[in-house]
């Protein structure tokens, strides 16, 4: 830490006003930069990343209690609240009133001097280390090489979304404990980072009597309380979608694609099992995950506490798990979420794909020793200095290549633990010589894109034999992959027959897509790229549509409060936008944009191929459910209180627009004379000409009858140059409401639109009620 000596003082011979008052602005001058230079420097190490891999993080804990060990046991072993720290240091930076307990199921022991740790910054105060509100700490128990859940993290988050982490010497009342690995939380921040969401249902899958409730997605009825002692519900509400999800998983899984993502859940499967990783989902307790309902609908596997991989877990048995069946639990119905989906042939090639890409490419070249190598350099001295390790620094120089015997340390470990390096060195063996790992994938020599403008991007892959092969795509990271068959068929983009290049076509949606291709034989698949869906390809659609002429596609009518009129494919009442071409060719509107917020021109745009014919109509469902296949339907509904629809070039310019204020149920608002003259107020007629009332010269205007005013609300008075025989008023159902040839009281009427029918019909008028 720099020290900064600040002295100032005075000279007997100089004028004493003039040097307390030097004295004063040198002193405040360098107070100000001291100060600067502190705030800096507590910027900069708040501007670090707290999970750092090359970082070694200082905690600090302050109890004013001195039974803190005991009342944290009690809590440990009850209710497991927080207890209150009087102050945490993280890196020097000092929180006050802070929250901390104990963790962990095999890893807690009441005789261990070092527990993990969980740290709540916020507890009282709402405050934050470098975003991080919650510090969770393992004890590297059953780790004799300190480095398995570092390394476990660091390769997992090549092929899904999981926690980062790295390492924190911990001190509790001054004391040193010990160093822990600092793994980041999967809460509500870490839920908004992945899925830019954080309120869906979230389980995690990690009770409390794990030996009594297993979270193993098991169908119990529909009872929810029956699920209670298995999971804990993080989330406000959500049993009903967790039982949905076990039911269809055990009953209905050839629908488990709607409700799960499978690709995240055959990457977590295929994960624990060449990891030897069965304090998992796959092992004796089925737990250590957490499940997150995406904006999808979709449960998302989230995997937690990789502290005992590379085959510590004491539940293993002889040999460490070199021999660890690749298809372990495959056929178990007490784990129905390996059983159903490795029963599925397309799900199990996928699985053994995911395990031939992370085999290849950590462990068959030896790539996770030098990460493994390099952390154990930067912790060596700080493993030397842990008071309370449970291994000895000479087992820690071993612990990779050797399998270390329980008991060198503070207590703890009942089992001996695999060397990692001898461990996954015999595991690759045993992979060698497995007939489900050697069996051949397709080979896809050549990718390539061939962009066919609004009409999208081609996809051609060129493989060395016959496949089924499959694309997926999607237009935002967040999407679901669509997935659609690649053919070699001459059809449908496909160029020639039979040449082994195969095609689909992804179409055209403003800005770009991200996409993968996947392909299989009898025996074996593979992914392109081989990370996928975790990485994948991406491409830029280019759009040539040429510029519309200003009027040429008018926004013709539109209805803003649609309560009664008509309804969209859903049988729902919606907004809508009619257009109208005013040409004499057909408008290709792909691309285009429509939109009600001047700040968000580019808010929907027209799907590739949308075409307005000449001189017809084309109606926009404004109903904010782009979901809908049938029609046009956008992501924005339309404000009875008034505001500016917008139709818009690719380039910005505009094609129409028209600002509106404030509007009336059931009554829309277009253009008279239809296409081209001023909105006014009208019976709505949806993808139709505007009934409008117009004359053929000044004198047949002039026998045309008015109504004054319009829109009423005590009555209103009709003008007409000829006289007025019948009158008849109904609404827009068609009923009616009023016959006959004496005066009526118009605010008898709910305010709405209405029909006014004079003379038999020789002219309809449009009333508006108030």
């Amino acid at each position: 830490m720099s020290t900064f000596t600040v002295s100032c003082r005075i000279d007997k011979n100089y004028n004493t006003g003039m040097v307390i008052q030097s004295f004063l602005s040198r002193c405040r001058f360098l107070m100000l930069f001291v100060l600067a230079v502190l705030m800096a420097a507590v910027s900069e190490l708040r501007g670090q990343d707290f999970y750092d891999p090359n970082v070694i993080q200082k905690i600090e804990i302050h109890f004013n209690q001195s039974n803190w060990n005991a009342l944290m046991q009690a809590e440990k072993n009850g209710d497991e609240n927080y207890i209150l720290a009087a102050w945490c240091k993280v890196n020097g930076v000092q929180f006050d009133s802070v929250g901390v307990k104990y963790k962990g199921n095999s890893s807690y022991r009441a005789t261990n001097k070092k527990n993990p740790l969980h740290i709540e910054l916020d507890y009282v105060k709402d405050q934050t280390y470098n975003g991080q509100g919650d510090i969770k700490l393992s004890n590297v128990y059953q780790d004799p090489s300190f480095v398995r859940e570092a390394v476990s993290y660091y390769i997992l988050q090549n092929y899904m979304d999981c926690p980062k982490s790295n390492f924190a010497n911990v001190y509790i009342n001054d004391q040193l404990y010990g160093l822990y690995t600092n793994v980041e939380s999967i809460n509500k921040r870490f839920l908004s980072n992945v899925f830019d969401s954080k309120n869906n249902t979230f389980v995690k899958c990690n009770p409390k009597q794990v030996q009594q409730y297993l979270p193993n997605l098991a169908y119990k009825g529909v009872d929810t309380t029956v699920y209670y002692g298995h999971y804990e519900m993080k989330s406000d509400a959500g049993w009903k979608e967790l039982m949905h999800l076990c039911d269809t998983l055990v009953n209905h899984s050839d629908a488990i694609e709607e409700i799960l993502d499978v690709d995240k859940a055959l990457w977590m499967l295929a994960f624990n099992v060449v990891m030897v990783n069965l304090d998992s989902y796959s092992g004796s307790f089925a737990q250590n995950y957490y499940l997150y309902r995406d904006n999808n609908d979709r449960f998302a596997t989230l995997v937690w506490d990789l502290n005992m991989s590379f085959g510590g877990f004491p539940n293993m048995g002889g040999g460490g798990g070199a021999t660890l069946d690749i298809l372990y639990n495959a056929n178990s119905t007490a784990r129905p979420l390996i059983q159903k989906l490795l029963n599925n042939a397309t799900y199990k090639r996928k699985y053994m794909a995911h395990i031939r890409t992370l085999s290849k490419e950590f462990f068959e070249n030896g790539l996770y020793l030098e990460e493994a190598g390099r952390l154990r350099t930067l912790i060596d001295a700080a493993v030397q200095a842990d008071p309370y390790k449970f291994y000895t620094y000479t087992q820690f120089q071993n612990a990779m290549t050797t399998d270390i015997s329980a008991g060198g340390g503070g207590g703890g470990p009942l089992m001996s633990t695999p060397g990692v390096q001898k461990l996954m060195t015999a595991r690759m063996t045993y992979f060698a010589s497995n007939a489900d790992y050697k069996k051949v994938p397709p080979q896809v020599n050549e990718i390539n894109k061939i962009d066919q403008g609004l009409q999208g991007v081609r996809i051609e892959a060129l493989l060395s034999g016959q496949s089924g092969v499959s694309l997926a795509y999607r237009y935002q990271k967040l999407d679901r992959f669509v997935q659609v068959e690649m053919k070699d068929d001459g059809t449908n983009g496909d160029q020639k027959a039979g040449d082994l290049i195969y095609t689909a076509t992804i179409p055209y949606k403003d800005g770009g897509a991200q996409y993968y291709v996947y392909a299989e034989n009898n025996d074996a698949g593979i992914f392109y790229p081989q990370r996928a869906e975790h990485e994948f390809y991406t491409l830029t659609f280019t759009n040539n549509q040429p510029a519309i002429p200003a009027g040429s596609v008018v926004i013709n009518e539109f209805l803003a409060s649609n309560k009664t009129v008509n309804t969209n494919s859903e049988g729902k009442y919606e907004d809508w936008i009619e257009l109208y071409n005013t040409t004499g060719a057909d408008i290709n509107l792909g691309g285009i944009y429509l939109t009600d917020n001047p700040d968000n021109p580019t808010k929907w745009s027209f799907p590739a191929g949308t075409i307005i014919r000449a001189g017809g109509y084309l109606t926009v469902w404004a109903d904010e459910d782009s979901k809908i296949e049938e029609g046009l339907h956008t992501n924005f509904k339309l404000s009875a209180d008034g505001e500016e629809i917008r139709l818009l070039n690719i380039d910005g310019t505009v094609v129409d627009e028209y600002s509106y204020g404030v509007q009336t149920a059931d009554v829309s608002m277009g253009r008279c004379a239809n296409g081209s003259g001023a909105f006014v107020l009208m019976v709505p007629s949806f993808g139709a000409s505007n009934q409008c009332a117009t004359g053929t010269d000044e004198e047949e205007a002039a026998s045309l009858a008015t109504i004054v005013p319009n829109p009423a609300y005590q009555g209103f008075t009709i003008k007409s140059a000829a006289e007025v025989t019948s009158l008849r008023v109904y609404d827009l159902s068609g009923r009616i409401l009023y016959e006959g040839t004496g005066p009526f009281v118009s605010e008898v009427f709910v305010p709405g639109l209405y029909v006014v029918e004079i003379n038999g019909g020789s002219q309809r008028l449009r009333l508006v009620q108030l």
